[in-house]
């Protein structure tokens, strides 16, 4: 049962701005006010970081595990993000140097004639030559904490490029594990497949035996001859499907095919289906999905930025100042009449801009009202994609345990029909239409044991992650 729950938006200072912000646009609705407070597990969750959490551990298969440490090394998009992560740090750090004065320092010398005839009456020109030392300094006060605000800005952008690291690291483990899961369930479809052409092929020869003494009749031997070339059919799609599933692997993991096609080609056994996952599934854990934090912090970011256009609207304070020697000969720089020095303090203000800045407030205001559509966005897809998980995830264990009993009651029916056929009791067709049956239940176990695996991956993408109770206050 879908229960209301308020979403707090944010544990920091921008509340206040999107409240301002809400007054001055009619009163809209600025964030969704409810979300499903639980699904239908038990509520069991704390997160680690992607790669610290390691639950695509949990189906015990060292070689998903291989694919997925390799993947966390190579991965280019992983890399990419990285990288991004550092350009928002230093761009960050750029935007904090602004608290600090820029001083600059400069030495030389100067030889030159001045003119003569610039005045009223001509004189005679002079002439000069002289060696300097000297620094200056420029400095912005932050006065009206401009600097601040935009420090904020580019703390929460590099904040959401964190957020999209941890995002694109999740997203990769469970694509990894996803690709090998489709892998492994394409192979087991080839052993079942094998393994039922050599029963179909043996029941061939009982009809052709039967057919050369007499006892069966053409088109049975032709029946049976249908079941098994249909069974060697599905075969070369699987092995395009193994071949192609080895691919992505390999470039999720930033290898060429011919490095890993050995590794992998062997068959294996799909990984354990975690029936007792006791998957807790509250609205809460939604908030430490990547994309919820990224949308979170980008929010952050465009707020801040509204604030940085309201800024501009106050004065600027600033203090530049110079001090240094000048000399003819280098000895005396340092000496008594040599020194000059200036101190500007500078109060500027802008007081018509053509509507500029009320044009960039404007906009920044916009920019932020579709940074909250895009929140709110994030997490109703949030919804959905849990919801759907845990939805396909019970119908797909609901269906592997039907499916067990209808694999046992398919064999039972071949063996009887093979047995009534030899003694001439039943006719071909039956052992044909209970060959087929036997087939397509036990292709239908696989598909939904794969089914049920990537179920839990997706559900695990879901919520950003692996969880357990341990770190919850009570928790067991």
């Amino acid at each position: 049962m879908k229960t209301p729950l308020k979403l707090a938006l944010f544990t920091f200072t921008l509340s206040g701005v999107i409240l301002q912000a809400n007054a001055e646009n009619n009163d809209r609705d600025w964030l969704l006010e409810s979300i499903p407070q639980s699904w239908d597990y038990q509520s069991a969750y704390t997160q680690k970081l992607p790669t610290e959490d390691a639950w695509w551990k949990t189906f015990g298969d060292s070689t998903l595990d291989s694919l997925i440490n390799m993947a966390e090394k190579e991965n280019y998009n992983l890399s990419a993000a990285l990288a991004r992560i550092e350009m928002a740090k230093k761009t960050l750090d750029v935007a904090k140097s602004a608290y600090f004065p820029t001083i600059d320092l400069s030495a030389g010398w100067s030889k030159g004639q001045s003119s003569g005839a610039t005045g009223p009456v001509v004189t005679k020109s002079s002439s000069y030559d002289y060696f300097s030392l000297g620094a200056s300094m420029q400095w912005e006060i932050d006065l009206f904490g401009k600097i601040t605000q935009n420090v904020k800005a580019n703390k929460a952008a590099y904040n959401a490029t964190r957020a999209e690291y941890e995002g694109v690291m999740v997203s990769l483990a469970a694509n990894v594990a996803k690709a090998y899961i489709n892998l492994r369930t394409y192979q087991n479809e080839i052993q079942v497949a094998n393994s039922h052409l050599e029963e179909q092929e043996k029941v061939l020869k009982i009809v052709e035996a039967r057919f050369h003494a007499g006892l069966a009749s053409m088109l049975e031997v032709s029946q049976s001859r249908t079941v098994v070339a249909s069974t060697k059919a599905s075969i070369p799609s699987l092995e395009a499907m193994i071949e192609s599933t080895i691919n992505s692997i390999g470039l999720l993991i930033a290898k060429y095919p011919e490095e890993i096609n050995s590794w992998l080609s062997s068959p294996a056994p799909m990984p354990n289906v975690v029936y007792g996952a006791n998957l807790g599934v509250p609205a809460d854990l939604l908030r430490r999905r990547p994309d919820i934090l990224q949308a979170e912090y980008q929010l952050a970011q465009y707020a801040a930025q509204v604030g940085i256009a309201k800024k501009d609207f106050l004065p600027t304070l600033s203090l530049t100042g110079s001090i240094g020697t000048q000399s003819h000969d280098a000895k005396n720089l340092f000496g008594d009449h040599s020194m000059y020095w200036e101190v500007s303090p500078t109060l500027s203000w802008t007081l018509f801009d053509g509507l500029a800045r009320n044009y960039k407030t404007a906009e920044a205001k916009a920019a932020l009202e579709a940074a909250v559509d895009s929140y709110n966005y994030t997490v109703m897809n949030a919804v959905i994609e849990v919801s759907n998980a845990t939805t396909t995830f019970k119908s797909t264990m609901k269906a592997i345990e039907l499916t067990e009993d209808v694999i046992t009651n398919s064999k039972e029916s071949l063996d009887l029909a093979i047995d009534r056929y030899k003694k001439g009791l039943s006719p071909f067709n039956n052992v044909v239409d209970a060959q087929i049956s036997y087939l397509t239940n036990q292709d239908s176990k696989i598909t939904a044991q794969g089914k049920a695996l990537t179920a839990v991956v997706n559900l695990y993408e879901a919520l950003g992650g692996g969880w357990n109770t341990s770190a919850l206050p009570g928790g067991q």
